[in-house]
């Protein structure tokens, strides 16, 4: 209803006059500072944000108010869901006034195109940004953008400009690649952009947020009234001041103004006096039940053309149409315009006077029409509307939206081709709960054998992601009857992922096995492809693990020229690496495999296996930028398991780089997004990594809160709980629980074994191992730990496992006994990139330097470890190395985190070249890697060193070399 006093308070267009606005004195004051500062010249961008009814527009009315009294020219537009089938449908509106009066518009607007869509669309008929288009948003240039944006720039040097966008989460996504534009470049213009959106539609629009998260936009979010705003509300409506009344309308509406007035309205329909006595029936705060019969009653008191054209209406929604309500309704376009006209007198709907641009008056009144229509009759009208749609060439997900509601089997083709592209633009975007109810509505009913095998796979591979048992069940039928290979070969990743997400992973390698030799007949690649699957996927499961390692030969003489090879070379080349089975074949191997691999055609899945063999191999330089790409290529797997692991493992890599912010900050997103299936599985290797990067930051107390999580005993059964045993024993011993520590690690060492994970740089369980029986004076077991982790280091070259070898090695022996140890263990790490291992070697032998009385010698070891541990935020070592220096006598300077030590050695090496001033191009051809990984590189190290750019690279590392010149192309 009308949120006027009565009814005849409305204006001729059906519009209600604005009401007072109420506990809004802040966000007033807000857009009031801002239009002064517009019309004195400065750019503003202010966002309002809330649920229907909480007052945004008022708030916008009321800032076009004190712009127009500014001096500022206004130009307004609302988003609506019909305006989203063309692209710049709110631009076009928006700009309309300027281009029916300006002489000189510059060379953004050709001229008119007359087309039969220009003569149906919502908008004025204002003609469309040269190079728009009309295929759709997507097609949008940057050219398009610029070009309009220089347009707002010649109006505003003109005059001051305010751009009011209504429901922008309704506009088209071309207007709102616009508006993003446009805020992103305000700067310097006399421009005031402001934005209102709904946060209640469930709808999320990465532009507006880009717009809010803009340093100058002002986000502002209404309240709900509280019991003075309300109680003002109806002393202005029905002119009462019984505080009892006004306590049941904030309870009965929650303090929504929208639902304040409603809820009078209804009440005065109803005949029903201003008490709390009157609202003793409205439950749970809803006020739809009393609110539709008085609706319902002036309804019926009008013609069956305005009954059928307001049913019509609230079928396909605000913003409709007026020509597709008509068609619905069954109505001619006049009599339906008299129809919208009749509804805007009564206050039902706001309409225009040519009825183009129409809405409820709120939504209470659209529930009430709908609530009244029978089941079946709603049904057929969703239908028929989506049909309509259809063939006006609607969107899919709009003409799928009306299939939905239907709630019945579309099983028609047009239907089913429209929920089927519908599910599949949702699957793009990420909505894969919503692509699978789309799906489903294709089925029919009692008639399985009958569905099409195509949309059994599409239904499948979208519930495996969300309904798992569901997935399994139709992806089994889609193996029945897919009859191409490479199809099976998809049914089967996707239903052999779903397994081991249901718990199931023996299951699964079986089923892979099973059909390994049936779709590789006469294709080699998809039998590669399956084995490759099925060892990755056998590694969660110790029995089949075991079996695969039994029967299985892990050849890494293909040379990867296909997907395929590729996919399968690094699946062996990550077990291998971690058996400690030829590592230098397993590296040359990874090597080969990312190398000759590319996202677009390798799945990341295998990459990342073949990323996971080059830091088994102790090179976690190598690793990190390959991780780093394909968490930027798999973004739109967030929510996968599989994701969930490659973060996890490029956090790894970080940690062993001495990226202690990047390691935590990477397993608490890991840990964040887990999907609930198989949570307690995939939670401990995250849980691992992150608690020694906190213990190495010296967060104990962080590292125990991850560590006190409750896991099911479930999770127990893979080999990623190793992993936690030993971060778990680590934490132990630093709590002062050396026997606690010695059991987990041990259990944990007992584990790798039987899991044949027996490379040292796997795990750290034995060297903390080692240190946990030196605490407890068992010099003999750290000395046998320590020996074994140094031969298996030699034989395979493994630098860091060898430095951090024979580092527990000499803590076995006296501090004179151990330099000789110690000095060969600080010279194989400084080659190496494991930063954490040399400043704890560092420290070691500048103890021990000094327990020699060489004491000058042990403050130039020391010192260095000491600006290596504050740059890195290692807090422990940093004391530990403090107390080390003080105790020869030095008197440690401050130390800055500025210094070329807090980089890794590829990163080192890249911040030369550009500090030297090679371009990115020049510095992957001198290094042999690509461009993309450079710039990952530069990207990392200005967030280390908190710079900025090559200017303030070349600040710290020095001034270029000679045979550089500063001018050369960055």
């Amino acid at each position: 209803m009308c949120s006027a006093a009565r009814p005849d308070d409305a204006d001729a267009t059906g519009r209600c006059p604005d009401t007072v606005l109420v506990e809004r004195e802040r966000e007033l004051s807000v857009l009031a500072e801002l239009v002064r500062a517009t019309a004195s010249g400065r750019p503003g961008l202010v966002l309002l944000e809330g649920p229907v009814g909480i007052g945004k527009s008022a708030l916008l009315r009321q800032l076009a108010d004190e712009g127009r009294a500014a001096g500022l020219r206004v130009l307004q537009a609302r988003g609506d869901s019909m305006g989203r089938e063309y692209p710049f449908g709110v631009v076009r509106r928006l700009f309309a006034p300027l281009l029916e009066t300006a002489d000189d518009t510059g060379p953004l607007w050709p001229a008119r195109a007359g087309t039969v869509a220009d003569r149906h669309r919502p908008a004025p008929d204002v003609p469309a940004p040269r190079g728009s288009g009309t295929r759709g948003d997507d097609d949008v240039s940057y050219g398009v953008l610029l070009e309009l944006h220089r347009f707002v720039c010649r109006r505003a040097a003109q005059e001051p400009l305010l751009l009011l966008v209504d429901d922008a989460q309704q506009a088209d996504s071309a207007s709102l690649r616009f508006l993003a534009h446009t805020a992103r470049r305000l700067a310097g213009q006399p421009v005031l952009l402001a934005l209102s959106r709904r946060t209640d539609t469930g709808v999320h629009l990465p532009l507006l947020d880009e717009v809010a998260a803009q340093p100058r936009c002002r986000v502002l979010r209404p309240r709900t009234l509280g019991g003075e705003g309300v109680a003002r509300i109806v002393r202005q409506i029905t002119g009462t001041d019984d505080e009892r009344f006004h306590s049941a309308c904030l309870a009965a509406t929650n303090g929504n103004p929208l639902l304040v007035r409603a809820l009078l309205a209804a009440l005065r329909h109803e005949r029903q006096p201003p008490t709390a006595e009157s609202l003793a029936d409205v439950e749970g705060g809803s006020t739809v039940a009393l609110f539709s019969e008085p609706v319902l009653r002036v309804l019926r008191k009008e013609s069956a053309e305005t009954f059928a054209a307001v049913q019509a209406m609230a079928v396909l929604g605000d913003g409709a149409s007026r020509e597709m309500c008509a068609r619905l309704a069954g109505l001619d376009r006049d009599v339906f315009l008299q129809a919208v006209l009749t509804l805007a007198t009564i206050g039902l709907v706001t309409a225009t006077l040519d009825g183009r641009d129409w809405s409820f008056s709120h939504g209470l009144a659209q529930e009430a029409v709908l609530a009244d229509m029978p089941p079946e009759r709603r049904a057929g009208a969703h239908r028929r509307a989506a049909r309509l749609l259809l063939d006006s060439g609607a969107p899919a997900e709009q003409v799928a939206r009306h299939l939905r509601m239907t709630r019945t089997p579309a099983t028609e083709p047009w239907a089913v081709t429209v929920l089927r592209e519908a599910a599949h633009e949702a699957t793009l975007r990420g909505a894969l709960s919503h692509a699978v109810e789309l799906l489903r509505l294709c089925l029919p009913q009692d008639t399985e054998p009958a569905i099409d095998p195509e949309l059994l796979v599409e239904l499948g591979l979208a519930e495996a992601r969300v309904d798992t048992h569901a997935g399994i069940r139709h992806l089994r039928l889609a193996l029945e009857r897919v009859g191409d290979a490479g199809q099976r070969v998809a049914v089967l990743t996707a239903l052999s992922s779903a397994l081991v997400r249901a718990e199931q992973t023996a299951e699964a390698v079986s089923l892979l096995a099973e059909h390994e030799d049936a779709v590789g007949a006469g294709r080699g690649e998809n039998a590669q492809l399956l084995q490759a699957q099925r060892l990755l996927l056998s590694a969660w499961d110790l029995r089949s693990f075991r079996e695969a390692m039994d029967g299985d030969s892990l050849d890494l003489g293909l040379p990867g020229d296909t997907p395929s090879e590729r996919a399968l070379l690094a699946t062996r080349a990550a077990i291998r690496a971690a058996h400690m089975d030829h590592v230098d074949e397993a590296l040359s191997a990874a090597r080969r495999s990312v190398g000759q691999g590319f996202v677009a055609s390798d799945s990341w899945v295998f990459l990342a296996t073949a990323a996971t063999a080059l830091l088994y191999a102790d090179r976690p330089d190598e690793a990190d930028p390959v991780f780093r790409q394909l968490i930027e290529a798999a973004s739109d797997t967030r929510a996968e398991p599989s994701f969930v692991t490659l973060r996890t493992l490029h956090a790894d890599a970080s940690h062993r780089l001495g990226d202690l912010p990047e390691a935590v900050a990477e397993t608490g997103a890991a840990l964040e997004s887990a999907p609930p299936e198989r949570a307690e599985f995939i939670f401990a290797l995250p849980s691992a990594i992150r608690i020694h990067a906190l213990l190495d930051q010296g967060d104990v107390a962080g590292a125990a809160d991850t560590a006190g999580r409750e896991f099911d005993p479930a999770a127990a059964e893979g080999w990623s709980w190793n992993e936690l045993l030993a971060a778990r024993g680590r934490l132990h011993l630093l709590q002062g629980r050396p026997e606690a520590a010695l059991a987990d690690l041990t259990e944990c060492g007992n584990r790798q074994r039987e899991w044949r994970r027996t490379n040292p740089v796997v795990s750290s369980w034995w060297f903390w191992a080692g240190t946990t029986h030196l605490t407890l004076g068992d010099t003999r077991r750290a000395r046998d730990l320590a020996e074994q982790a140094v031969s298996a280091a030699r034989s395979a070259g493994l630098p860091s496992a060898l430095g951090t070898g024979l580092g527990l090695l000499a803590a076995t022996y006296d501090k004179r006994a151990g330099l000789p140890l110690l000095e060969e263990a600080e010279a194989v790490l400084a080659a190496s990139p494991a930063v954490l291992e040399l400043i704890r070697v560092q420290v070691a032998r500048g103890s021990a330097l000094h327990a020699a009385g060489h004491k000058e010698a042990a403050r130039k070891v020391l010192r260095p470890a000491l600006d290596k541990a504050y740059a890195l935020g290692a807090r422990p070592l940093y004391r530990q190395a403090r107390q080390a220096l003080l105790a020869t006598g030095a008197r440690p300077r401050r130390p800055v985190s500025k210094v070329l030590v807090s980089l890794t050695p590829s990163e080192a090496e890249v911040a030369r070249h550009a500090a030297d001033g090679r371009s990115n191009l020049e510095i992957a051809e001198a290094l042999f890697v690509t461009r993309r990984t450079v710039e990952l590189h530069l990207t990392s190290i200005y967030r280390k060193l908190g710079l900025t750019g090559r200017g303030e690279l070349r600040s710290v590392l020095g001034e270029p070399a000679a045979g550089h010149g500063k001018n050369r192309p960055l």
